[in-house]
């Protein structure tokens, strides 16, 4: 991260990893975390107030718990790169935690759930996250560097989004019509989720999406 509980970073669209992996090891990238199985649930309050605020509550596990909150900054990013406050703190009890939270009126909305392998490189994180709808690549470090390892990533023409994979989450469902409300592999299996099923519909233009 770049500063004290800000979170600089760019999301890419990137079905296809091999070629990232081969400049990432040619980059000398290290290596600092193998591919691992990641459970999030996001919570909301009574009155279901912080999705609309962009405010996010959630707990992780992988091969540890934390707990992250999440606000945006009133500054904005700088062009396809977003930053946010978050404050995270690892915990030793998933179980523990919700009974917390849930006594402080927040409640479980939503389960997402992703493969991710990390890297660093110069002090910029990249990650490279398996989603049960497509594969990204997250580049978060000093925003002064993000777009230059894009660049060297081979990523400059990758589509790149600002939304969560939550909010991304609620497009794909719009677009393909999917049920399940929570983003898992199981409520994907099967399902071919292309390209212009990321982008909103826009009124007055048909369906406003990208072509593949």
């Amino acid at each position: 991260m770049s500063n004290l509980y800000t979170e600089s970073e760019i999301k890419l669209y990137c079905p296809n990893f091999a070629p990232v992996l081969a400049i990432l090891d040619r980059m000398g990238a290290t290596l600092t975390k193998p591919r691992l199985y990641e459970r999030n649930v996001r919570y909301e309050d009574a009155d279901k107030t912080l999705t609309g605020r962009d405010i996010v509550v959630r707990l992780r596990q992988d091969d540890r718990v934390r707990l992250t909150y999440k606000e945006p900054l009133s500054e904005k990013g700088d062009g396809d790169i977003t930053e946010k406050f978050e404050a995270e703190v690892t915990i030793s009890d998933f179980d523990a935690m919700q009974v917390i939270l849930g006594r402080l009126g927040y409640h479980p909305f939503l389960v997402y759930e992703k493969y991710r392998t990390t890297y660093v490189f110069d002090d910029v994180e990249i990650v490279l996250d398996e989603m049960p709808y497509g594969n990204f690549v997250e580049i978060e470090g000093e925003i002064s560097k993000i777009d230059g390892l894009r660049t060297q990533l081979g990523l400059s023409d990758a589509p790149a989004f600002t939304q969560s994979y939550v909010e991304l989450f609620g497009r794909v469902r719009h677009a393909l019509g999917i049920v399940g409300t929570d983003l898992t592999f199981d409520n994907f299996r099967g399902v071919d989720v292309p390209l212009r099923a990321f982008y909103p519909l826009k009124e007055g233009e048909g369906d406003g999406r990208p072509t593949e």
